[in-house]
């Protein structure tokens, strides 16, 4: 069963990759569907017997590595950790691939299309079932790798192009600090193996190295350089910048990425390695403020965007942020539960947006949207439940997932767990502003669109709409169905066990009562207020806007991290660049090198077309005096 998950995707994908054009596009779409939907079934099962009898195993696929003290293995590692992930990668993915058979009906290379997605569900799977730490980099790039391939996919657009680059490399920048982690695991345990790992964590407690100049402790550098992988990979404020621009993928992608696959790996791998950060309180408190900092940060952007699918990305890097400031103050269940309830609603907004960007024919301003509920009321529908859900609405899944990280923030009783906290309640309020503006500029007011008559506007077909139902079902479901199995103080730490270490047992305590209704009461008082805002009372929006002016130009800015990161690193790599090429490589190596060569050899030949005259007297000069130098240096030795 375990090497069906993992091996019906990577079949799906080759069948699909190689053999699509004998297949055909539909029986190819089929195909990847059914292969991955299987897995995701499969997936089930496993999550099953994990709750039920506490199922656990190791799979040894084949050795993979083995020279001197390095013994690495590709495994199959199955435990109440990686059976949440297969759940939530699998079931995602194969909805994802439902949806696209019909999103992507008009596009010749969806083959190709289908044939990536597998690829990548196959990647995301090798990284957690992983049991060490080099098959989760294998994963880890390999997901990367796919994901510059679906960003790219339409890669006829310049952006589409420089999107998938600039993925592909500020990625890199996280995975170069995440590899230097993996060596120095390596070089201090002279192991990978999770398990030989974290047991030997409490022998190196006061072990310091020396940094870049800095003494600090080795458990301390190691959950440092693991997490700025994590950053990358979950886009993180100062290497998120790569997220929103990842827009320009299709919708699919862009559901799968940031919804349940990509963006989680970060979170997965700091959860993971809960036996590592739980000794380093540095880590710790360096994961909450980069996590809180994210999730406000994104929650002040996303105010101001006006692309649909970027609200919804800015969205999903503030619910990292959320999940990170969760595992900063040690509850990494809760974070993981905030992943697995995040997934389904995260993934309908993504899925429905697409829907709606297909009844606009690739339409994404919501400016140029509007007054539509009537025209696509199952997309309408199926979108406010994915609203509720990601606001925190009562009683769907975000609010129990949500409210709990910030009460344990608050619960952890210190000046960080209080302002994390603070700052968890506030970005709610800004997620729900943002989140109903979205819904209230794109399906209420007046219809804005010149180019397509409001008449013309239609529903998605159901191939489209039974993925955001499944999904909707999640959204409103799995935070009540979950809740105790995730969080529950009785039952959660028997069910993480052996997946996550508490080294102090989480409060039982619940925070004041003004406290617990404090999240709840401004999400549902912001419903009102974004309407009288952005549907009822325009002007009153407009004049913030303008009174506000070098706020909203600085949210609109995106607080101006690409302007920034243009001006120290991009513009001085390209003078750095222009010189080599232009004064080193083609003033001095292609000079004296090629260029050089050719030039020479090309007038020596011009040279020597000189003696082809055809007269044979000059022929027999020639040769005349090419004996008489044979003759002499004979003579002379």
């Amino acid at each position: 069963m375990e090497y069906l998950i993992l091996f019906l995707p990577l079949i799906a994908s080759i069948i699909s990759g190689f053999f699509g054009k004998f297949l055909g596009d539909r029986n190819c779409e089929i195909l990847t569907s059914l292969f991955v939907s299987i897995s995701a079934l499969l997936s089930l099962i496993i999550f099953y017997k994990v709750v039920s009898v506490g199922y656990e195993n190791n799979i040894v696929i084949t050795t993979w590595i083995n020279s001197g003290s390095l013994n690495v293995n590709w495994s199959i590692n199955i435990d109440a950790l990686s059976s949440v992930m297969l759940v939530v990668v699998t079931l995602v993915s194969s909805l994802v691939h439902i949806y696209s058979i019909g999103y992507m009906a008009h596009d010749p290379h969806r083959t190709r299309f289908m044939s990536y997605l597998s690829l990548f569900t196959f990647a995301m799977l090798t990284l957690v079932t992983s049991d060490n730490f080099i098959q989760l980099f294998f994963g880890w790039e390999g997901v990367g790798l796919c994901s510059y391939f679906l960003i790219g996919f339409w890669f006829k657009k310049p952006s589409a192009n420089a999107a998938a680059i600039k993925a592909f490399l500020v990625n890199r920048v996280g995975d170069f600090g995440f590899a230097l982690g993996i060596f120095l695991i390596f070089y201090i345990f002279g192991t990978v193996n999770y398990d030989e790992v974290f047991q030997r964590i409490p022998e190196i407690l006061d072990k310091k190295l020396s940094f870049l100049g800095i003494n600090i402790h080795a458990v301390d550098l190691i959950c440092i350089l693991l997490f700025i992988g994590a950053m990358g990979k979950s886009a993180q404020i100062f290497l998120h910048t790569w997220l929103p621009d990842a827009m320009e993928g299709p919708t699919p992608v862009s559901a799968l990425i940031h919804a349940a696959t990509m963006v989680t790996a970060g979170v997965f791998l700091v959860v993971r390695c809960s036996p590592i950060y739980e000794y380093s309180e540095l880590a710790l408190s360096i994961i909450t403020i980069i996590g809180m900092s994210t999730a406000f940060f994104a929650a002040s952007v996303a105010l101001v965007q006006n692309d649909i699918k970027k609200i919804i990305a800015y969205s999903t890097c503030s619910q990292l942020g959320y999940m990170f400031f969760a595992a900063g103050v040690g509850a990494y269940n809760v974070a993981m539960f905030h992943l697995f309830t995040h997934a389904f609603f995260k993934a309908l907004l993504f899925l429905g947006s697409g829907s709606v960007i297909h009844s606009f024919k690739d339409e994404q301003d919501i400016n140029k949207m509007g007054g539509i509920w009537k025209k696509l009321p199952y997309t309408y529908t199926l979108m406010i439940i994915g609203t509720l859900a990601l606001t925190g609405f009562p009683f769907l899944s975000g609010f129990y997932s949500k409210d709990a990280i910030i009460e344990f923030a608050f619960l952890r009783g210190n000046n960080l767990g209080y302002y994390a906290s603070s700052i968890g309640i506030f970005t709610a309020l800004l997620t729900s502003i943002y989140s109903w503006r979205l819904i209230f500029k794109t399906f209420h007011g007046t219809y804005n669109n010149s180019k397509i008559k409001i008449e013309a506007m239609h529903e998605s077909p159901m191939i489209m709409l039974l993925p955001l139902i499944i999904l909707a079902v999640g959204a409103i479901f799995a935070g009540f169905l979950f809740k105790d199995l995730f969080i529950g103080h009785e039952t959660s730490y028997e069910f993480w066990s052996n997946s996550i270490k508490f080294l102090t047992p989480l409060s039982k305590e619940h925070p004041p009562s003004w406290f617990l209704f404090l999240t709840p009461t401004l999400v549902v008082l912001s419903i009102p207020l974004s309407f009288y805002l952005f549907v009822k009372n325009l002007k009153i929006n407009e004049s913030i806007v303008n009174s506000n002016k070098s706020i909203y130009l600085f949210l609109k800015n995106k607080w101006y991290f690409d302007e920034v990161y243009d001006y120290i690193f991009v513009k001085p790599s390209k003078q750095i660049g222009y010189f080599f090429w232009k004064k080193i490589d083609l003033s001095f190596i292609d000079k004296f090198g090629p260029d050089g060569l050719s030039q020479l050899i090309k007038y020596f030949s011009l040279k020597a077309v000189k003696f082809q005259s055809g007269y044979i007297y000059q022929y027999a000069f020639v040769m005349l005096i090419g004996f008489s130098i044979l003759l002499t240096l004979l003579l002379v030795n």
